[in-house]
């Protein structure tokens, strides 16, 4: 390890020493909500003050005091997510202590996965910079990867779930997952992340670290299945760019909110952008929009949908009632509650209006869990889950809509 005498230090004393990463972070304090973030990933204790800003980022009201194998970081852009990937992938190469795990001749490596070839090289550089303020640990610099002489290889990377089998991995880190593309893979965060995680040694660190983009794909259903869920072993942290860099110019902000909300949102406030107007244009929703609220129909076979909610986040509680015509699907009702609510409640009102259409077995989203089933049990209805993603839904739903053949409610919130 790089640390010459004494104990091992943690990665708040590393960022923040002069005798170790202190000179390239000059100014620890702008990085006050990333030292946030890591003591929470590390298990390091926050302090009082601190404890607003980990509230505010989780969902969580207390942070783990062993902290988390994997994690999660939703950033707004230019909040220094890539300087804090290379950080961490320095900290956990030097001071990462896997050597002592490791079988005679055997490597561990620290992979950092990079959207393409411009940005692994920025993080390479930034990692680059760090162990390099201890030259002595250095056994060899290759292209995409600094070999150290503790038998830890450090390697940038672009995703692809290829490049990283067959390899004891110490950690990953995922840069920018939400913008990965891989023309042989339709979704290659989940391909990379699922490949690496068998080999993953104990107590290596699996974060991902990326500005959002839509309400679809890999990141955004760990964040609607973990963002605020205490008992989650996985932690998802979600905060705009200024919480985590505050010297970011909140004027250059504001410019983009008033040129482009939905985008500003996204790529400064960490929101999932709510526009899928690139997947599924507008005007196709505009020509499906034709219906109004159904009645029950005698004799009609229903089908039910419901999008569950816990009623204290953001999230609303959604039912929808569909039938076919026609080589058509043609939806009848929908209802929604936005928070706060009680689920039980919600779950009881919802019941009664499917059986009113005939409906005693609905579908629920993967991520109801297993509440919105009890509860609906309770009232005469079986709740069954969805094989399908929510990405999955949205690219079956597509091809329907582009077909013409689904009639939508005239309903603006829907």
């Amino acid at each position: 390890m790089a640390q010459r005498k004494g104990e091992r230090p943690d990665i708040i004393e590393a960022l923040t020493s002069g005798k170790i990463f202190g000179p390239a972070f000059p100014r620890p304090e702008t990085f006050a909500g990333w030292q946030v973030f890591l003591k929470s990933v590390y298990g390091i204790p926050l302090a009082q003050t601190e404890l607003a800003t980990f509230q505010g980022s989780t969902g969580r009201d207390r942070p783990w005091p062993e902290g988390h194998q994997e994690t999660y970081a939703i950033v707004g852009r230019r909040g220094g997510k890539t300087r804090m990937a290379a950080l961490i992938a320095a900290y956990e190469a030097l001071f990462g202590d896997y050597e002592t795990r490791l079988a005679a001749g055997e490597r561990a490596w620290i992979f950092l996965i990079a959207t393409d070839k411009a940005q692994a090289g920025v993080a390479l550089g930034y990692i680059k910079a760090l162990i390099e303020l201890f030259p002595d640990t250095i056994e060899k610099t290759l292209a995409e990867e600094i070999w150290l002489r503790n038998r830890i290889v450090v390697s940038v990377k672009t995703c692809s779930y290829r490049a990283t089998r067959g390899f004891a991995v110490a950690a990953l880190i995922a840069d920018e997952l939400s913008f990965w593309r891989d023309e042989t893979s339709a979704n290659p965060a989940a391909e990379v992340i699922s490949s690496i995680s068998p080999a993953l040694m104990p107590g290596g660190k699996l974060i991902g670290i990326s500005t959002p983009y839509g309400r679809m794909g890999y990141l955004y259903e760990l964040w609607r299945e973990f963002y605020g869920k205490p008992e989650s072993d996985i932690l998802v942290w979600k905060a705009p760019t200024r919480t985590m860099n505050p010297t970011f110019d909140e004027a250059i902000i504001r410019r983009h909110i008033a040129r482009d909300r939905t985008a500003a949102l996204a790529e400064f406030n960490a929101e999932f952008r709510a526009d899928i107007e690139a997947f599924i244009p507008e005007a196709l929703v505009d020509a499906a929009a034709t219906r109004s609220l159904a009645a029950p129909v005698p004799g009609r076979r229903y089908t039910g949908f419901i999008d569950a909610a816990g009623g204290t986040g953001t999230d609303s509680f959604s039912l929808a009632i569909v039938h076919t015509e026609n080589d058509k699907v043609v939806v009848d009702r929908t209802e929604e509650r936005r928070p706060s609510f009680d689920p039980a409640a919600i779950c009881e009102e919802y019941a009664e209006i499917l059986k009113a259409y005939g409906v005693r077995r609905a579908t629920s989203d993967r991520y109801a869990g297993a509440f919105p089933a009890s509860a609906f049990a309770k009232h005469g209805v079986i709740l069954e889950m969805s094989p399908m993603t929510a990405s999955q839904l949205y690219l079956e739903f597509q091809p329907l809509l582009s077909a013409f053949r689904v009639d939508l409610l005239n309903d603006e919130r829907m």
